[in-house]
């Protein structure tokens, strides 16, 4: 029977796939990717200890994260584009003139 300690083990280790990737960072696109999944790994750990809890407050939260990551979406999604039509590239090294 798969029980909460499968579920936050699978958490942490989508929540560290995705630190690797941010830690990583050499592509925008990527970088973006990386957020979703260690959003994803929130998602997961808080509907698990909700139902664990019988409780839906963790799925309450799951839900406002998937908000927050549809607007991180659109918003980072826009920027990329832009970014991608004035540089050509999505290469985090070739940005390094935009610091102030």
């Amino acid at each position: 029977m798969i029980g909460l300690g499968h579920y936050l083990i699978l958490a942490s280790i989508l929540f560290a796939i995705g630190l690797v990737g941010v830690i990583r960072r050499k592509n925008l696109l990527m970088l973006f990717f990386a957020t979703e999944i260690m959003l994803n790994a929130a998602n997961v750990a808080f509907a698990a200890i909700s139902s664990y809890h019988n409780d839906l407050t963790g799925q309450m939260f799951a839900f406002f994260i998937v908000a927050v990551a549809a607007s991180e979406v659109a918003v980072g999604l826009g920027l990329l584009i832009l970014l991608y039509k004035k540089y050509g590239s999505l290469d985090l090294d070739d940005y390094t003139m935009l610091k102030g």
